[in-house]
């Protein structure tokens, strides 16, 4: 699979614009943000859809469990790839977050000039 579009789900302002410049201009890739679950599916309802979602986990309202969930209930989204991001990284965190059907996990903070070649590595199986 090759990445052309990335949306990023993040409360935090300076996470959301760190990371966009990192994806967009590190990554080269289309980046589509939102702030919270509940803007993250309202865009995730409209097209283009993108082909990796990455999502905070700890979000205040819908955490990103929830945002995992309900992307897994809706057959248009089945198949997306979805990277969590946190910091939270105790091992038992870390399977919790597995089992739910992530294909990876980024801890926070990240280096925002490897944060794509991380992406790609989880996404398309292969170190960039």
């Amino acid at each position: 699979m090759t990445i052309g579009r990335v949306m990023l789900v993040d409360d935090d302002p300076d996470i959301r614009f760190i990371a966009e410049l990192s994806l967009s201009r590190v990554g080269g890739w289309e980046v589509v943000v939102a702030s919270s679950g509940p803007e993250a599916l309202t865009q995730l309802s409209g097209r283009p859809l993108p082909d990796v979602l990455l999502l905070d986990m700890i979000m205040p309202g819908m955490d990103g469990a929830a945002v995992m969930r309900a992307v897994q209930q809706d057959a248009a989204l089945a198949g997306l790839p979805v990277i969590f991001l946190t910091g939270k990284t105790r091992a038992e965190e870390l399977e919790r977050y597995l089992a739910l059907g992530a294909s990876g996990l980024i801890e926070k903070p990240f280096d925002p000039m490897t944060l794509p070649a991380v992406v790609r590595e989880i996404v398309e199986g292969k170190p960039a």
